[in-house]
């Protein structure tokens, strides 16, 4: 590899903010805000919004959505037209 062109490659802590899952892998990925490891060192930290932790393929739990609220809105803005 080319010397000087290539980001860090390092530990990151990647959290999820809804599972609770935190895990340490190694990234490129750069972060402002840092977290206490269980090793005792200290790494940057990357919330995600979903991981296997919270993601419903992986927990089993299907989310509803509002599709009434979406049909009202769309009637309303639209009207009945036929």
């Amino acid at each position: 590899m080319k010397s000087g062109i290539h980001p860090a490659y390092r530990p990151v802590v990647f959290r999820d903010k809804v599972g609770g899952l935190a895990f340490l892998t190694r990234s490129t990925v750069t972060g402002d805000r840092t977290v206490e490891w269980e090793d005792g060192d200290t790494y940057p930290v990357i919330d995600v919004e979903i991981s296997s932790a919270s993601h419903p393929f992986y927990t089993g739990q299907s989310r509803v959505l509002d599709t009434a609220g979406r049909v009202e809105q769309f009637r309303r803005r639209y009207g009945d037209r036929h």
